[in-house]
């Protein structure tokens, strides 16, 4: 990774000060470039720095998370914004995906899997903790009331489907690989031709778009 530029909007100081540090520590090519303490602030530095990708707090002063990434992907689509915060409420991850997020991770996530996030949002993947895809699936969705299976059912081998059980349960590639007993490389040959056939790379979206059905 090189040259990615980010902005850190959170208003717990002594944290943004301390991620800035273990970001630009230990990320390559990673640079923050300013810290906001509200959404206003974000807004306006985005504005100013054009920043690749800012990390974004929910709950703060002036304008919360939520309301700035939606203002933010509207001025400006090509940022990245991946929020970062100890708030894993269903409504919050929901508001925050449809505004626009790229990602949903919490603060308690290690340092590594983080910067690793913010690669991968620059190569334009989603990111959600995989924490909280469990909480969501095992919650509300698994209330969906089935209905008439759709197209991309029929289309789905028996192995496809037995991984897209698994991945609604809320398990991770490398879980469902030793559920299945079958390779990582294998799980993730089966996870990208799920997504092509339902037509999304974003793994919430699968779960609801599949849990009815599986």
């Amino acid at each position: 990774m090189s040259n990615t530029r980010i902005i850190i909007a959170d208003d717990q100081v002594l944290f943004a000060e301390s991620l800035k540090t273990v970001l630009e520590t230990r990320g390559e090519g990673l640079k923050i470039v300013e810290l906001a303490a509200d959404g206003k602030e974000a807004v306006r530095m985005a504005e100013i720095h054009s920043p690749d990708l800012i990390l974004m707090d929910i709950r703060m002063p002036e304008m919360n998370g939520v309301e700035a990434v939606e203002i933010i992907k509207k001025r400006f689509p090509s940022i990245k914004v991946i929020m970062l915060t100890t708030f894993d409420d269903e409504e919050y991850i929901y508001n925050a995906l449809n505004g626009g997020a790229d990602g949903y991770l919490l603060k308690n996530t290690v340092p590594e899997e983080l910067i690793s996030s913010i690669e991968a949002a620059m190569n334009g993947l989603v990111l959600i903790s995989p924490v909280i895809i469990k909480q969501m699936a095992q919650g509300s969705l698994k209330h969906s009331v089935p209905r008439e299976k759709p197209d991309w059912f029929t289309e789905l081998s028996k192995r496809e489907l037995q991984v897209l059980k698994l991945i609604t349960s809320g398990l991770t590639n490398s879980e469902i690989g030793e559920e299945l007993f079958i390779a990582d490389q294998t799980v993730k040959n089966h996870v990208s031709l799920i997504y092509n056939k339902l037509g999304t790379h974003d793994r919430l979206k699968l779960i609801r778009m599949a849990k009815p059905y599986v």
